[in-house]
């Protein structure tokens, strides 16, 4: 027995769980109904787990006739929802249950409090935090759980007002009990014809019976099926509704977005399957922060859920959701043989290359719409360009990325129908944000020779150009080590003032700076700017910048200090040093400017603080 039995356990939600509630229950109050979509879903998933997990381990095998119950209680006032599936533990409750919107609270409920009305309701699944909605229409919810394999039962309880309660609970059998207590305004959802309204609309195709339990004038009851539990991707095309794929796809992907693109086909041939797969047209708050890269797609064998875990498409196309049946592998498939069988490898495949026919089909219509979507998953996508050998140039010819030529959007192929004469190559500048790329010293000469440039923002942007390495017979090239190309090309914009004498200050900068730089040296490419950094074999900054952040070792690689020896401040550190003044401080500054030019942080910002104040009084 746990050691925990026999006692009830207080808990506390974590932080700002009040006003997240009190946004949940009160901003979607219109949408009250999505309540029983939520938990009905809930339970699907559960039985579906256990269903899995059973093909293994005949123990966890479900009950004949296993369905989901929902049981209204007018005289008190309750409703219940009921299932067989895997159940939950004491610490899975405490963990699924008692942490609100993990994917940040605070970020939740601002969208939450600024959306409109009819964004309101996507927002639920986009966050995951649906099991919260139950708190719209109950003062208390109850939820007596007992894990399938295990001898203990546990019922976590709330009133939604910051704290929880664990008491160890008993139950005949595996699964989850849901116990609302109603308020007084939402008894509606106690009549049996508005839950089954509520469940035809949200419900109808989830594959598992859902059953009311009806009470009788004489005092008996009678479990009446309400819904269909037909499997959608198995109907002709013609046969469905748009309404009825974008109630499956919020079934099956926890959202309450359209889908942006809908993929339903036949395979034949060597192996037949059939898919219905989803574009999402909104992304998760949390997507990009999510610990797996795992694709979700659900593999069922004869109509029978399998695994979400069964890598249907690669990591960089993890956004997709839906389904895929084949009666071409075993019911009792083991997870070894879903590592290897070749006909799931086949089904990989085929799959892969029909997403990507979809996504490069709507890339050609270059409207908002795609826009959008490159917005939302832009940056997992470009993950294939890294790590694909395979699909990267296919990904390359639709990829969008921003650029110095215009605030839109743009693709390989038209960077290079705007290249100059002469260009051989593909120039980029990676960073941490688009606003800083555009103000960044490294495209001041570019810039002037009127060279377009692509500007990279995402994390993975610092990888897949060295990977990809060339399109169009074009090379990919990081203007930070592409100096020298510069002079191949007009400088229209050349500063004809008299540049200052650098024989003896370079010699006394690179001293003043000993380690801390490779090389001090002159530069043509800077324009308004007096500074910036380079560097010459290894990572570039950027670059190294990422692998400190990720934990990665790596040694101190010095960078080379450029200077514009047209800048005002060049010159008038020039003039001091002809008249024998100290300016071993300013060599300090001029490198701690760089260095915030590029983003880095400063090892010291107290003292270069005080360094620069002390340079401004004594000027």
């Amino acid at each position: 027995m746990n050691d925990k039995q026999g006692q009830t356990e207080n808990h506390q939600f974590n932080a700002e769980v009040g006003r997240l509630l009190d946004l949940v229950v009160h901003s979607l109050y219109s949408d009250r109904e999505i309540f029983l979509r939520e938990l009905v879903a809930n339970s699907a998933d559960a039985s579906d787990k256990r269903r899995f997990e059973a093909l293994t381990d005949a123990s966890l095998a479900l009950p004949e006739n296993s369905n989901i119950q929902i049981t209204p209680n007018k005289s008190e006032k309750k409703l219940t929802i009921s299932d067989d599936g895997i159940g939950m533990s004491h610490d899975e409750l405490a963990q699924n249950l008692g942490t609100i919107a993990r994917s940040g609270t605070r970020a939740f409920g601002e969208k939450l409090s600024s959306a409109k009305p009819e964004e309101r309701p996507s927002l639920i699944g986009q966050f995951g935090v649906g099991f919260y909605a139950a708190f719209m229409v109950a003062d208390q919810v109850d939820v007596t759980s007992k894990k399938a394999g295990s001898d203990e039962a546990w019922t976590w309880s709330s009133n939604g007002k910051g704290s929880f309660t664990l008491t160890p609970a008993s139950r005949s059998h595996a699964g989850t009990d849901i116990i609302l207590h109603m308020k007084e305004d939402a008894e509606e959802f106690l009549d049996n014809w508005r839950l089954r309204s509520v469940i035809r609309k949200w419900a109808d195709h989830i594959s598992w019976p859902i059953t009311l339990r009806e009470t009788k004038e004489d005092g008996s009851h009678e479990d009446i099926t309400i819904n269909q539990g037909t499997a959608l991707w198995k109907k002709n095309k013609s046969d469905i509704t748009s309404e009825q794929y974008t109630e499956f796809y919020r079934h099956i992907s926890h959202a309450f977005d359209e889908p942006y693109v809908t993929m339903h086909w036949h395979a034949e041939g060597t192996t037949e399957f059939t898919s219905l797969l989803f574009l999402p047209s909104e992304r998760p708050f949390d997507f990009m922060e999510q610990q797996t890269r795992e694709s979700h797609i659900h593999l069922h064998v004869r109509r029978m859920f399998i695994t979400d875990n069964a890598e249907l498409v690669p990591n960089w196309m993890r956004f997709v959701q839906g389904v895929v049946d084949t009666e071409d592998l075993p019911l009792n498939v083991s997870r070894e043989m879903l590592q290897t069988t070749p006909v799931l490898a086949r089904i990989r495949k085929a799959v892969t290359k029909k997403v990507l026919a979809e996504i490069k089909n709507k890339a050609k219509t270059a409207d908002e719409k795609f826009n959008s979507f490159w917005e939302n998953f832009g940056a997992v996508i470009k993950e294939g360009l890294w790590e694909d050998s395979e699909y990267k140039q296919e990904i390359a010819s639709f990829a969008r990325f921003h650029s110095t030529h215009s605030d839109d959007l743009t693709t390989l192929d038209d960077y290079i129908s705007r290249m100059k004469e002469g260009q051989d190559a593909i120039y980029f500048l990676t960073g941490d944000n688009l606003a800083s790329l555009k103000s960044s010293p490294q495209l001041e000469g570019f810039r002037s020779r009127g060279i377009e440039v692509l500007l990279l923002s995402d994390p993975v942007d610092a990888f897949w150009p060295e990977r990809l390495n060339s399109y169009n017979d074009k090379v990919l090239r990081s203007v930070i080590n592409s100096h020298s190309d510069l002079d191949k090309f007009e400088d229209k914009d050349a500063d004809q003032t008299e540049p200052a004498n650098l024989d003896t200050l370079l010699p006394i900068l690179k001293d003043a700076l000993g380690d801390n730089v490779k090389d001090v040296r002159n530069t043509e490419r800077l324009k308004g700017s007096a500074v910036v950094l380079t560097s010459e074999g290894g990572p570039d900054l950027t670059m190294q910048r990422l692998m400190r952040r990720s934990g990665q070792s790596l040694p101190e690689v010095p960078p080379i200090l450029e200077i514009n020896a047209r800048h005002p401040l060049i010159k008038n550190l020039s003039e001091k040093v002809a008249e024998g003044k100290n300016i071993h401080d300013y060599a300090l500054v001029l490198l701690n400017l760089a260095k915030l030019q590029e983003g880095e942080s400063l090892k010291n910002p107290n003292e270069f603080s005080q360094l620069l104040l002390n340079l401004l009084v004594n000027k």
